[in-house]
This record gives structure tokens, C-alpha cells and sequence, in this order.
């Protein structure tokens, strides 16, 4: 079940942060105590640089002591309290946003074309997660509190506040820096990295052919290539930061000595006493720190703060699904309403023009030349690929106006790439249903002829066949595949190349599996380059260049295509057998 946001993606976001808004306001609650219980380290050495030393009380340092103690524990507390806070921030952030996250793995591909590996999601979503979780985070509820401690300083000695507003302006000048010089840095770095995941996935996915022809060398210089780009990125974004962080922390230095300099020229001229330079000199230092270490995580924040961004936006290519009136299952026929449709992300059209209708008890096979535009008719009439002009419809209701999941159970679909999933064969055919009935389970298999297979595995269906189906035979995967897609009865059922992996034992299952789909009052529709698929076939389809040459009974338009200049097309498509009589 694809997992899509009931609410419009920027409703959804900002329900999910008003959701949040109180945590964010305990964390700044506790921000605004750590931050005044900061102030101990100061006032104790004004204490006893003024009050205890001169007076030679012992007393009244242990009392001092016990006090700045008891604070300290107090801070401590709370800086502990803060950083659990913000941790439970990021998992309550994930735990929102997972489900939407892994959605879109499943739902972006019918909207964008993509050269990553499609993960790129799953990795801004625990990058979020993970900043909020470290120290950047924490800087960020601190820097507001700058200028209470420069407002201090100022109320030490005007020259000892001036110095320290300067050197506050400084490091926001770095800051400043720091987000200019590693934006762009960043932002390739994150290109690069899905870049070259991407590719890595391909050549594991493929590695058969890859072993087999030999050029894994090649292969491996590209990657080497590839990889390089990503670190030269993240080795150019590092630099900057690095760089800016060490000069940002030789400037606190010089500024807390100048801080001491500036006192010591006070105390000189008796304009402030001992206290006053060391504890100045401690609040500039604590004015500054948060400055500093912000531009230490300043990586991890440009990197969280463009997942943010990819974040919000992917949200707005989901659309909202959430129907109030649940249509009836789809019982008469299938309607293809003047369809055009191009690739996801793509302005060229693939098909142009088709229209067609088919009833309830029609297989129909869709036959022409090599990307002629077959399996891009399949996916718009599965609702994988949106049509860009016309419609299509189960029972004159618009795929669109169908919520993803309830459609899902009236379609079955088998794509020329199968794709099965690690888990049982039981999981496999069911959909991964959460509550499995052995008995719909049982008869898909035994629709799609591969009831007798299962059993005679050693653990039958709850045979575990690996990521893919890479435990099972070619064969086996498009049988087990093609079981998935007449699991419940649908209606209407899609096989894209249904046999190109089947024997003769296997084409005469799927022969009889067509039937049954047609004896029950459903709809088939079988893209295919082998005529062995079409023997169940009643109504044939013929595209040629994303239009529709033909249409109508099998028969008819077979025997057709030997009298018109389609039959070369058609025959090319299918590697030299004739299906025209």
C-alpha cells in the first residue's frame, strides 16, 4: 500500500510542526535556564576576585563554592534534559515522516525521471534527524542569548562591551561566511553522493553481465571517476568550514586576551576592579561559544537545511488521495478516452491519440514494434504514469478520482521487470497483506498454474526466495509474479511480456490463466512479442509509433495486417513468427 499524506503536503507541514511546537518550546524554555545558570562561572569569579580575596573569608568562599556548585548541577541537568529533548524531536520528526518518505520511493518514479538510486529521501530524512540530535542544533537555541551576555558586558564597562560587540560581529561576519562559500560546495557534494550511489547500485543490480562481458574494469575507472568528484565536493566543503572554524577560534582567543587587556587598562585607571576583567572575560567567552560552534556544524545544518528543503518539496509532488466517497469495484469495462502521454519529466510524447473500449470478459493483446509505446500504454492504464491529455476510466470513473490503494486491489499488474521482494512466496502473491488468507493465497497460485511448483520446494509457500527472487529460476520469478497479479481477482489484469521467460508448460499455464480472467468477467489486457501469448486473446491492438494502427478482433486484424503496410511492423516486432494466421 502506497503510503501518500491524507492532507495538502503544505497543510501536512505545518501540522506537523504545530504538533511539535510545544517541544520546541520546552527546548527553549530550557535553552533560556541553561543560559542564565551560565552566568555562574562569571559572578563567582566577581565574587571572589572582589569580595573574597580582599576580605580573606573563607566562609564566605565555601558558601560561594556550594552555591556555584549547586547551579553547576543544575546547568548540567538541564543541558542533559535539552539534548534528550532534541533527539526525541528527530525520531518524533521521523516517526511522521517515514511512512511518506518510503511512499515516495514507490510514487516519484511515476512523476520523475531520476538518475540517483532513489534514496535520496530516506538519506535528508535522517539528516534532519541527526542534526537536531547533535550539537548544531543546540547553538541554535543559544545564539539568540547573544546579546543578553554583550548587554552585560556593557554593564561591566562600556570599552569592555564595545570590545566584545566586535568581536560578536566578527564571528557573524564568519557565519555569514561560512554560508555563502560551503552552500555550493554542499549542494554538489549531495548531487555527487546519490550520483555515484546510483551507479553503484546499477552495477551490483547487474553484476551477471558485468562478470560475464568483462568490463568491470571499466566500470570500476568510472566509479573511481565519480567517487573522486564526490570527495574533491565534500573535501572543498570541509576546507571552508574547517578553515573558518579554526580562524573563528584563534579570534575568541585574541578577543577573551583583549577582553583581559581592556580590563587591565580599566583597573589601572580605576575605572573597574579585578572581578570585572575575569569575569568579563568569561561571559565574552560563553557570549561566543555558541557562534563558534555554529560555524563548526555549519556543514551539518547547510546539508540538514537543503534536506529540509528537498523534504518539503517532494511532500508537494505527492498529492493528496484522500477520498470522501469510495467507488464501487469496477464491474463493466475499461475506457482509453483519446489518451497522449509522455515519460514522467518528460515533454515528448510517447503516445499520441489512443482510444479504445473494452468489456468485462475481453482479453485484449497489444502488439507492435519495438518502443512503439506498449509498456507506456500499460503503465497509464495501471495509473502508474499519469496521462497528460484524456482519460482513462474503469466504469466511466476517472483513474484519478480513485484513491491509490482501493484501486490497487481491482489491478493486477505484471511489468516485464517482475520485481519481487525478499520474503515468503506466500508474502510475494499475497501483496504482503498484513492479515494472509491461505485460501485467496492458494487460488492465485493455482490461477496462474504454478500451484504444483510451489509445493514441491521444500518449504513451499513459505519458500524465503531472497532479494528479487534471486533463490528462484527466470521462470519461476514471472510465474510467482503473475500469481501476485491474479491475486483477489481484480478486474482488470496487465501483463507486460508475460512469457518471455516461460517454457512451453509455463505459456500453457498463462494460456489458461487469461481464460479464467475472461470466464470470471474480467478484463485482460497481454503486451507481448510472442504470438504464443495471444492464443487467449479475442481483441488485438496494434501500435506503431504511439498511435494506434488497429483494433478490433483478433482475427480480423491479424488476417488484416497481411494486406497492409503494418504487417511489416508487426512481424519485425516478433523476431520473425507470423502471428496473421
Amino acid at each position: 500500500m502506497l503510503a501518500v499524506p491524507k492532507e495538502p503536503p503544505q497543510k501536512f507541514i505545518s501540522v506537523m510542526l504545530s504538533s511539535l511546537r510545544k517541544a520546541f518550546f520546552s527546548i527553549g524554555i530550557a535553552s533560556a535556564a541553561i543560559n542564565m545558570l551560565a552566568l555562574t562561572g562569571s559572578f563567582f569569579m566577581l565574587q571572589v576576585y572582589d569580595r573574597v580575596i580582599p576580605g580573606r573569608s573563607l566562609p564566605t568562599l565555601a558558601g560561594l563554592a556550594i552555591i556555584a556548585a549547586t547551579l553547576f548541577m543544575f546547568q548540567g541537568a538541564l543541558e542533559l534534559l535539552r539534548s534528550m529533548l532534541l533527539a526525541r524531536v528527530g525520531i518524533s520528526l521521523d516517526e511522521r515522516l517515514n511512512r511518506k518518505v518510503f511512499g515516495s520511493l514507490i510514487y516519484l518514479p511515476t512523476r520523475l525521471q531520476s538518475s540517483d538510486d532513489g534514496l535520496q529521501s530516506v538519506r535528508d530524512l535522517e539528516q534532519v534527524r541527526s542534526f537536531l540530535a547533535g550539537g548544531g542544533s543546540t547553538a541554535l537555541f543559544d545564539l539568540p542569548w547573544m546579546p543578553f551576555y554583550l548587554i552585560l558586558c556593557f554593564l561591566f564597562h562600556f570599552w569592555i562591551g564595545l570590545t566584545a560587540l566586535c568581536g560578536a560581529i566578527v564571528l557573524i561576519a564568519l557565519t555569514a561566511l561560512a554560508e555563502t562559500l560551503s552552500q555550493k560546495p554542499a549542494e554538489q557534494a549531495a548531487k555527487s553522493s546519490a550520483a555515484r550511489l546510483g551507479f553503484a547500485q546499477a552495477a551490483r543490480r547487474n553484476w551477471e553481465a558485468v562478470v560475464a562481458m568483462g568490463f568491470s574494469g571499466r566500470l570500476t575507472e568510472k566509479w573511481t571517476a565519480m567517487n573522486e568528484a564526490y570527495l574533491g565536493n565534500q573535501l572543498s566543503a570541509g576546507n571552508i568550514v574547517s578553515t573558518l572554524t579554526t580562524i573563528a577560534k584563534i579570534l575568541r582567543m585574541m578577543l577573551q586576551s583583549g577582553v583581559l587587556a581592556v580590563g587591565a587598562i580599566l583597573v589601572i585607571k580605576q575605572e573597574a576592579t579585578g572581578g570585572i576583567i575575569i569575569a568579563s572575560s568569561i561571559m565574552v567567552t560563553r557570549a561566543l561559544a555558541p557562534v563558534e560552534l555554529a560555524i563548526g556544524h555549519w556543514k551539518g545544518f547547510v546539508a540538514a537545511r537543503q534536506s529540509w528543503s528537498r523534504l518539503a518539496k517532494l511532500l508537494d509532488l505527492i498529492p493528496a488521495e484522500h477520498r470522501a466517497v469510495a467507488l464501487p469495484p469496477p464491474q463493466k469495462e475499461l475506457g482509453v478516452e483519446n489518451i497522449s502521454l509522455t515519460s514522467p519529466g518528460s515533454r515528448d510524447f510517447i503516445l499520441r491519440n489512443i482510444s479504445f473500449k473494452i468489456s468485462a470478459g475481453t482479453v485484449l493483446g497489444v502488439i507492435g514494434p519495438s518502443a512503439s509505446g506498449k509498456s507506456s500504454l500499460a503503465r497509464a492504464i495501471t495509473g502508474l504514469w499519469p496521462v497528460v491529455i484524456g482519460a482513462i476510466r474503469l466504469d466511466q470513473a476517472a483513474l484519478s478520482q480513485w484513491e491509490r490503494s482501493d484501486l490497487g486491489r481491482h489491478v493486477g499488474y505484471l511489468p516485464q521487470d517482475v520485481g519481487l521482494f525478499d520474503g515468503s512466496i506466500a508474502e510475494n502473491i499475497s501483496r504482503f497483506a498484513k492479515d494472509m488468507q491461505p485460501g485467496p493465497i492458494i487460488a492465485a497460485a493455482k490461477a496462474a498454474g504454478v500451484y504444483d511448483m510451489i509445493v514441491k520446494l521444500p518449504d513451499g509457500f513459505d519458500t524465503v526466495i531472497g532479494e528479487g527472487g534471486s533463490r528462484l529460476s527466470a521462470g519461476q520469478r514471472q510465474r510467482i509474479a503473475l500469481a501476485r497479479a491474479l491475486y483477489g481477482d481484480p478486474f482488470l489484469v496487465v501483463l507486460d511480456e508475460p512469457n518471455s521467460n516461460l517454457d512451453a508448460e509455463g505459456e500453457a499455464s498463462l494460456t489458461t490463466a487469461l481464460m479464467g480472467i475472461r470466464a470470471r468477467g474480467g478484463i485482460a489486457i497481454v503486451v507481448a512479442h510472442r504470438p504464443s501469448a495471444l492464443a487467449a486473446a479475442d481483441k488485438v491492438a496494434i501500435i506503431v509509433n504511439g498511435q494506434l494502427q488497429a483494433f478490433g478482433p483478433k482475427d480480423e486484424i491479424l488476417g488484416a495486417s497481411m494486406r497492409h503496410s503494418v504487417a511489416g511492423p508487426v512481424r519485425l516486432m516478433i523476431a520473425g513468427e507470423d502471428v496473421s494466421g
